[in-house]
Parts: C-alpha cells; sequence; structure tokens
C-alpha cells in the first residue's frame, strides 16, 4: 500500500510537472534552487567561525605575501584594508602563525647583524661594508629599543663620520631614534634617559648630548636646553614626590599592624628646601695676636784722634780754653768725655699677624625644611559574637597619643624644625557595597552560537514547510487529479477487455496503426469508440504490455 503511495506521489509530481507551461517549469526551478541555496546560505551562517587577528598594521607588501602563504596552506582569512589586518577562524590562528614561521615570515622586517652572513662579492667597495655595518648596528639597536615593554617598534639612524687622520677635519657621530609607543602608553624621564645612553654607549665617541629621541607624535623627548626651568620644576616635584610616598610607606607599615588594613588613611606633606646657598666667611680674632717676623739692626762707632775738619789756618789754631773741670764732683772720672767720643743706633722692626679662621660652605640642595603628617584614624569596631551585631568604639586619648608617638618617630619627627603630626578619631563612612550579578545564560557565547544554529534550522524548516511542501503537494494534486483522471476511463476499458478475453473482438473494427501511447494521448477530447480502438490496436499489438497496465491499475485501486 505505501509503495502504491509512493509511486502514485512520484507519478502525481511528475504528471503535475509536465501540465506546466515552460515558464512556469522555469520559474518553478529557480525558485526552488533559490530556496535551496538560501537555506544552505543559513546553515553556513550559523556555523561561522569567530575571526581572530593573525597580524596588524602591516605594510600592503607583507600583508599579499602573507596571503599567499595561507591560499597555499588553504587557511581561510579576511584582509581589512582599513586597519592593514589579517584576520583567520579562531581555530587557525596558532597553526597560521606556525606555518608561516616555517616560511620565514616574520612581522618584524628589522635588519640586523645577518646582513653581515650573507656572501659579499669579490669587487665590494669599502663604502657598500660600511654602509651594511651601519645598517646591522641600527638594525640590532632597533630591535634592543623595541624590547621595551611601552615601545612597539622603533627605527635608529646613525650619523657616523669617516675617520681622518686631520684634527681640524674630525667630527663626532650622531644618532636620532624614532619611538612608536603603544596606545596609551608613555615614556618617563628615566626610560628616555635610558635608552639615548644605550644608544651613546653601543657607538664610540658619541655623547649623549648628541642622541635624539622622537616619538610618533612628533614629540621630542628628550629635551635639552629649550625648557630647562621647567625640566627642573618637573625633577623637584618628584623629588618631592618621592620623599612623601617614603614617608607615607613608613607610616602605614608601622599603623597597619595595631589599626589593621583599611581602619586609618595617612597623607605626608613634606616641604623641601631645593635654594642653593654658597657660604665664604674670613674671620680675625684680635685678643690672639702672633709675632709673626722680627727684624733688628745694631751700629756703634768709636771716636777716634785724627783730625778733623777743614784744612786751613783755623783748623790748626789750639784750642781755646775749656770751662769743663777734669775732675768731676762725685769722685765721677771722664766716663762721659769717653762716652761722647763714639755713637751707636739700634733698630728693630716686628711683624704682628691676628689669628684669622676661613670657611667655605655649600648647603645640600633638597633638605627637608618641615613635614605635615595628618592621619585619620576609624573608631574600633566590635561584634557580638551572640547577636552578630557590630558596635563602634571611639578611640582613648592615651591610645590616640601612643600612635602619635609610633608616627612621629616613623617620619622622623623634629621640634626645631616645626613639624606637625595630628591623629584624628572619626568614623569612616562605610564603603558601597556593589552587587555583580552573574551574567545569564543569554549572555554567554555558547547560548548565542546555539541561538544562531536554532534560527537558521527554524528558518530552513519554515522554507521547506512553507514554500517547497505547498508548492510540491499543488504539483502532486495537480497529477493526482490528472491519473485519476485516466483511471476512471480505464475503468471502461477493463470491461471491455473482458470481452476482448471471451473471443468477441471483431477483425473488421480492429484497426492496427494506433501507437503504444494513443490510450493516454487522447484523454477527454477523443470519443470513447476512438479510444476503444486504440486499446484494441493495442492488445493485439503487444498483450504483455497491456497486461502489465492493467495489473498497475488493479495495484493502485487496492
Amino acid at each position: 500500500m505505501d509503495n502504491a503511495a509512493g509511486t502514485l506521489n512520484k507519478g502525481g509530481l511528475m504528471a503535475g510537472f509536465n501540465s506546466l507551461g515552460i515558464l512556469r517549469q522555469l520559474g518553478l526551478m529557480v525558485g526552488l534552487a533559490a530556496s535551496v541555496a538560501i537555506g544552505v546560505a543559513v546553515v553556513l551562517w550559523s556555523q561561522k567561525p569567530d575571526y581572530r587577528v593573525l597580524y596588524s598594521n602591516l605594510s600592503f607588501a607583507d600583508a599579499n605575501e602573507v596571503i599567499e602563504q595561507l591560499r597555499a596552506n588553504s587557511i581561510p582569512f579576511r584582509f581589512d584594508a582599513d586597519g592593514r589586518a589579517i584576520l583567520v577562524p579562531e581555530s587557525h590562528v596558532h597553526t597560521a602563525r606556525l606555518r608561516l614561521a616555517s616560511e620565514g615570515f616574520t612581522a618584524d622586517k628589522t635588519v640586523g647583524f645577518e646582513l653581515m652572513d650573507r656572501e659579499q662579492g669579490l669587487g665590494t667597495s669599502q663604502f657598500m661594508e660600511t654602509t651594511r655595518y651601519r645598517r646591522g648596528l641600527e638594525g640590532e639597536l632597533a630591535r634592543t629599543i623595541s624590547n621595551m615593554v611601552a615601545v612597539r617598534s622603533a627605527r635608529v639612524h646613525l650619523a657616523i663620520p669617516r675617520d681622518t687622520v686631520f684634527i681640524r677635519d674630525q667630527r663626532k657621530p650622531r644618532a636620532s631614534v624614532f619611538l612608536e609607543l603603544h596606545a596609551g602608553r608613555q615614556l618617563e624621564r628615566d626610560q628616555v634617559a635610558a635608552i639615548a645612553s644605550l644608544v651613546a654607549s653601543s657607538i664610540p665617541e658619541l655623547d649623549l648630548q648628541d642622541v635624539t629621541l622622537v616619538d610618533q607624535r612628533g614629540r621630542l623627548l628628550n629635551m635639552r636646553d629649550a625648557d630647562t626651568d621647567v625640566v627642573l620644576a618637573a625633577r623637584q616635584l618628584e623629588y618631592t614626590r618621592q620623599i612623601e610616598d617614603t614617608l607615607v610607606n613608613r607610616v602605614n607599615s608601622i599603623l597597619q599592624p595595631v589599626v589593621g588594613l583599611g581602619n586609618f588613611r595617612a597623607e605626608v606633606s613634606a616641604d623641601i628646601d631645593f635654594t642653593q646657598v654658597e657660604q665664604a666667611s674670613e674671620i680675625y680674632n684680635p685678643d690672639q695676636p702672633a709675632l709673626r717676623s722680627e727684624q733688628t739692626l745694631e751700629e756703634r762707632r768709636a771716636a777716634s784722634d785724627a783730625a778733623v775738619g777743614v784744612p786751613g789756618a783755623l783748623s790748626n789754631q789750639p784750642p781755646g780754653p775749656n770751662s769743663v773741670p777734669e775732675v768731676m764732683a762725685d769722685g765721677a772720672s771722664g766716663g762721659a768725655g769717653t762716652a761722647a767720643a763714639g755713637s751707636g743706633r739700634n733698630q728693630a722692626t716686628r711683624n704682628f699677624e691676628l689669628d684669622r679662621s676661613i670657611s667655605y660652605t655649600r648647603q645640600q640642595t633638597g633638605g627637608v625644611k618641615r613635614l605635615t603628617v595628618a592621619v585619620a584614624v576609624d573608631d574600633l569596631m566590635s561584634v557580638n559574637p551572640e547577636t552578630g551585631e557590630r558596635t563602634r568604639t571611639p578611640w582613648s586619648e592615651a591610645d590616640l597619643e601612643r600612635l602619635r608617638l609610633l608616627v612621629q618617630n616613623a617620619v622622623g619627627y623634629s621640634a626645631l624644625r616645626g613639624d606637625r603630626v595630628d591623629i584624628i578619631n572619626t568614623a569612616f563612612v562605610p564603603p558601597e557595597v556593589f552587587e555583580f550579578d552573574e551574567p545569564g545564560f543569554w549572555q554567554q557565547d555558547w547560548f548565542w552560537g546555539l541561538i544562531k544554529q536554532l534560527l537558521a534550522g527554524l528558518f530552513v524548516l519554515l522554507l521547506v514547510l512553507g514554500v517547497l511542501r505547498p508548492i510540491m503537494k499543488n504539483i502532486a494534486a495537480a497529477g493526482g487529479s490528472r491519473i485519476a483522471g485516466g483511471t476512471s476511463a480505464a475503468g471502461d476499458v477493463a470491461a471491455e477487455l473482458q470481452s476482448l478475453d471471451a473471443g468477441v473482438i471483431a477483425d473488421d473494427k480492429v484497426t492496427f496503426g494506433g501507437s503504444g501511447s494513443a490510450m493516454f494521448a487522447g484523454g477527454a477530447n477523443e470519443s470513447f469508440d476512438y479510444q476503444l480502438n486504440a486499446i484494441r490496436s493495442l492488445v493485439a499489438e503487444d498483450p504483455a504490455r497491456v497486461a502489465q497496465a492493467v495489473k498497475q491499475w488493479v495495484v493502485e485501486r487496492e
């Protein structure tokens, strides 16, 4: 019975399809093909893999090389021209990178000292050798700088003059470094100085001042003489912050075991003296004179009886009477005459030096002038073990004083500098508790993948039940009605065949010119006598075929 229904369905579909016009048949085939294509596309969309970035920021030449390698290895890919990125399915990312690495492809096209490993021609000039060495040195420096965390890529340009024996023609080498930083990253001053020192130390006779660093935004990173005051102020601010952070860490480390983590807040403000003072003094002490040098001179002249004076008549005359007695009173003898007869002179020169002290003082910059420490302590929290209720208790003055002593000793408190340490007990505002709900299953990746597949299946089911099934059903109905009409006509023919089997066939009414398809081709357009005559002709010509047709009709009726 099932076989009969299947045969009838197939025959009805074919008969209904054959009964349509050429244009309708063509439109039906196109519609069926489009429906099947849409269903296949939806199924492929539901099973479409997620793509991940394989390489980004590639030049078009490098991207073409990668695409050729992916095509050779039959790896699906996508090319994003805006971001110059190549995307592959997530399951093929590692395989694609391994395949490209095995083919010698690398995203880093920097050439280092491997240039020296290449075989050089016999006629290579010294200029080419020097150029290759400089290129290799630039590449090695660029690779080293690119390994830093904040640096994405780097390029180094070296200007190394030729060596000369003439002193007046000697020039110093120079270097320029171009840095491409990662998004949101910035180099600190210490890092900039480290890169400049790295390059300067790698080139002989290269001075640190002759190294220039520029980032991708065109900013000069190692500013030297343009903004000296700004650089100095920035360094002083950074130094002040370092001192404050160090002192805050000391306060936290001393209070955390006592008060507890999160139960206090401490801040330190440091007043740093960056004044540069140089002083020279010279002091004399008048109370302590000292003899530095002494010089004495003594002269003596003795009397003589030789004639003195101007020669002449007056000098030859005898002296006049002497009024001085020859014998002096008090027994004095002629000692005065002896003294008057000779002369003498004494002279002394003495140099005295006062006590003197000379001092030169230079005060160190960056000294702490004053410290101010502020500490806020939360109330003591006690929990009732029976009820679980929390109770806040303020700190006592004695406890706060002990905490103040700890903080003073931790920061190096000095009353001479005017330092101040304040500890205040206050209740902290309880932090707001944010409850983050776990994402539901509808927010998971696997759920949306399943939804895609279910939507694809539902669309294909609607396509089959809403489009293909009605079309096939209409075609089958049209073909079944046509076969049913032929079957009703065949009932009358069956009675005629019975009479044929009884030998009632008249020879004068049988024509042998009919074809095998005459009984089906005529249909309702021909008369019953014509159809009966055609059947008689068919029975006379091919009895086996007629018997098979009758047997099929009987099976279909059952």
